[in-house]
């Protein structure tokens, strides 16, 4: 296996391409299996998940050609002409969540699948209970054994109108992709609005669907029979983003984000100039500055778009660690996401646990430590720690990492990091 070594203690300055999005870049794959037309995909980010994905969707039946390019820019182009096969194995499926999203298109077109049990980070439950109620609303027989979901449905899908007890990206999107071939109209309540959800609505509309209201509370979808191909652009992955904002408001120095949705990471840029980060946007380029060694603490409370994400709760927990004084972080999307704790611990850092918070008593420097990562968000919260430590670090079971950062070793040696990826 790789891990990745890390001599900290030198500012970052320089300038970082952020890639597609990888929580865009995976239901927009999934959505092209839901045509037997040409799909095109530019600016998909080169990630374990992406290739993972791609075996599977091949499994089904699709064509895919995968270009990748030097300069970030790869693009997918895919043609599934026909459902080959209905089974998403266990293989496949537990190695990332959001496959079991290929249950859509195997029911719209096929009318039957036999998909797995997701597998994906061990961060919480997040239970499927909303997939297969508005599977059995929209008319599939279901039943669960070995491990497996067997779904299939006689006809067209039945419209719903359904309510979620809390707005999840991942029910939205699954509803969107099944509403869109429904027979007749469709509604959810308490919609999830992440720009990811709204980047999906975009492209199904491109492809043909109706879709009305996507990025608020309630989306309204009139079913089509068929939809066709399209040719769209991944949206800049706002967690990247935000990741290297706080590595250089932990390390220091100057860097310049490009090809950046500044509004989409606008609650972060907003509490980083408030613990001392300087942060300017031109266009789609966001510039942070940090001058100085004073982070002040900041209290956040992870919340669903447009609350501040859950995926860059550990990266800001590895910032206010470094914090002149005393912050909490209250995590109210995943249970378990908390393991990153331990690890940031053996830099030096004192956080206790107290159910759902964390709170976080700042110190002057973290120390250089082996650590391993526990899921995909906490990797890049082990990598600003290591980056700010004086000494070398090593961060182990990175194949974390590489499920969701697109060759973000490169992008941090570009700015004057000495980071390494080497055979363990």
């Amino acid at each position: 296996m790789d891990l990745i070594e890390i001599i900290g203690g030198s500012p970052l300055e320089g300038e970082i391409q952020i890639s597609g999005s990888k929580n865009a870049s995976l239901p927009m794959m999934i959505a092209s299996l839901l045509t037997k037309e040409k799909v095109e995909l530019d600016n998909i980010p080169n990630l374990s998940d992406v290739l993972i994905l791609v075996e599977l969707m091949k499994s089904l039946g699709a064509e895919i050609q995968f270009d990748q390019s030097s300069d970030l820019k790869n693009k997918i182009t895919c043609t599934t002409k026909e459902i080959l096969n209905t089974e998403a194995s266990y293989n496949l499926v537990r190695k990332m969540r959001a496959s079991f999203w290929v249950l859509a298109p195997l029911i719209a077109r096929h009318g039957e699948a036999k998909v797995s049990l997701p597998g994906g980070c061990a961060i919480g439950t997040r239970p499927i209970d909303f997939y297969l109620s508005i599977l059995k609303k929209m008319g599939a027989t279901l039943d669960l054994k070995e491990g497996y979901v067997f779904a299939s449905i006689k006809s067209r899908l039945k419209p719903l109108d359904f309510s979620l007890d809390f707005p999840s990206v991942g029910v939205t999107h699954f509803f969107l992709m099944m509403s869109s071939l429904a027979d007749g109209r469709s509604i959810i309540k308490n919609a999830a609005k992440e720009p990811e959800v709204i980047a999906l609505a975009e492209m199904l509309i491109k492809m043909g669907a109706k879709i009305k209201g996507h990025g608020s509370d309630i989306i309204i979808v009139d079913g089509v029979a068929n939809l066709n191909g399209t040719k769209v652009s991944i949206p800049p992955d706002r967690i990247e983003a935000g990741t290297f904002a706080i590595a250089v408001s932990a390390t220091g120095g100057s860097i310049s984000l490009k090809g950046v949705n500044p509004n989409e990471i606008n609650l972060l840029t907003n509490l980083l100039e408030q613990s001392g980060t300087k942060i300017s946007s031109d266009g789609n380029r966001l510039n942070i500055k940090k001058d100085n060694k004073i982070i002040v603490p900041i209290d956040i409370s992870t919340a669903p778009y447009p609350g501040f994400p859950t995926d860059l709760q550990a990266q800001f927990m590895a910032l206010m660690a470094l914090g002149n004084g005393r912050s909490t972080i209250k995590e109210n999307i995943f249970e378990n996401r908390f393991m990153h704790v331990q690890e940031l611990a053996r830099f030096g850092a004192k956080i206790k646990l107290k159910a759902d918070t964390a709170i976080v008593e700042g110190i002057k420097e973290f120390n250089s430590a082996p650590v391993m990562a526990t899921d995909l968000r906490a990797s890049a919260s082990l990598i600003i720690a290591a980056l700010s430590a004086k000494g070398k670090s090593s961060i182990r079971r990175i194949y974390h990492l590489d499920r969701g950062f697109d060759k973000i070793e490169n992008k941090l040696k570009s700015c004057g990091a000495k980071i390494e990826r080497k055979r363990d």
